[in-house]
């Protein structure tokens, strides 16, 4: 008879270091985007799944190919375009030439870490594809239905600036996503960095090269994901997340406020940071930390706020300060 769950205990601490050092990992070919990679090993692990969106040239692809390199994980990349259609990323049935049967060859979903790039310029069906995979955690092809790797994360891109030719996904889409990160242009400083670097012959598409190596893996992960299962949410806390989320549904300036999900989220995320930052205990810093990546994506602005010209951040900045932090 084989024994199971005979496996040595899991040491979480070890794991958060392992996670922990992804950064300095990361850091050794991206210049200044420390939160969007705090963002990142959050959403791996919440499960979740995150939104990027910068201009082009702000390191969307070298970011999520330098977290590849840093975690022992598989990694795939799709260029989202308007011919995309659902079986190119989920899979479909092939006849086997041999065998004479169909047989399901997997598609690029099948992956840990699988980079999305620019979602808004591929159709709704092939967006909806993706979304129905994010949150089930599976592919159904030929009515069977068939469990992706974990981890699996999903890191979706899109660009502000150029909207010819795209699909923006709608309010209820965008809503399941756990965070929108956004990816400044970085300060003079950071620039000089970069093409310092690139002077001494960096190059962004061997990672390797710059020193990037896998310092955590799957297990580390799913460690963690364990670990902050036991994060302590006090009563306190939770009713402030809970008066957030109403400040923006009571907001004049919103016809969208964030849902019981999106407040939902925003415990999974400040969970996730506490045990980052070495806590097994949620704080009011952590949930304002966290809030504005994993709000503002979920808000919709009334057209009269659109029209004169009301940013959504300042609105959900506007909903925080009028919430009393707890002591």
């Amino acid at each position: 008879m084989t024994i199971l769950n005979d496996s040595p205990p899991i040491d979480h601490e070890a794991a958060r270091e392992r996670l922990a050092a992804v950064r300095a990992e990361v850091a050794k070919a991206v210049v200044a985007q420390d939160a969007a990679v705090s963002g990142l090993l959050v959403a791996l692990l919440c499960g979740g799944h995150v939104l990027m969106e910068g201009v082009p040239g702000v390191a969307k692809t070298l970011l999520i190919r330098t977290l590849a390199g840093s975690l022992d994980v598989e990694t795939r990349r799709v260029q989202f375009t308007p011919d995309l259609m659902p079986g190119d990323i989920t899979g479909s049935m092939v006849i086997d030439g041999r065998a004479g049967e169909l047989t399901f060859r997997e598609g690029p979903l099948f992956t840990n870490l699988l980079l999305a790039d620019e979602i808004n310029r591929t159709p709704p069906k092939t967006q909806s594809a993706l979304l129905e995979a994010m949150e089930e955690g599976q592919v159904s092809v030929d009515g069977v239905s068939r469990p992706l790797p974990r981890p699996f994360l999903v890191a979706a891109t899109q660009n502000p600036v150029e909207y010819e030719g795209t699909y923006p996904l709608p309010e209820a889409q965008l809503d399941r996503f756990l965070l929108k990160i956004v990816l400044p242009i970085p300060q003079r400083d950071a620039e000089l960095e970069i093409l310092t670097r690139h002077a001494a012959g960096f190059d962004p598409r061997d990672v390797a090269a710059a020193g990037v190596r896998a310092v955590a893996g799957a297990a580390d992960i799913e460690a963690g994901r364990a670990a902050v299962g036991t994060v302590q949410v006090s009563p306190e806390v939770t009713g402030y997340i809970v008066d957030i989320a109403r400040a923006t549904r009571e907001s004049p300036s919103l016809s969208l406020g964030v849902s019981p999900r999106g407040a939902t989220a925003l415990m999974r995320a400040s969970r996730a940071w506490a045990w980052l930052t070495g806590r097994d205990f949620v704080t009011p810093d952590d949930v304002k930390a966290l809030a504005h990546a994993t709000l503002v994506h979920r808000l919709g602005l009334r057209p009269e706020a659109e029209l004169e010209g009301v940013d959504v951040s300042a609105v959900l900045t506007s909903a925080l300060h009028s919430v009393p932090v707890p002591r």
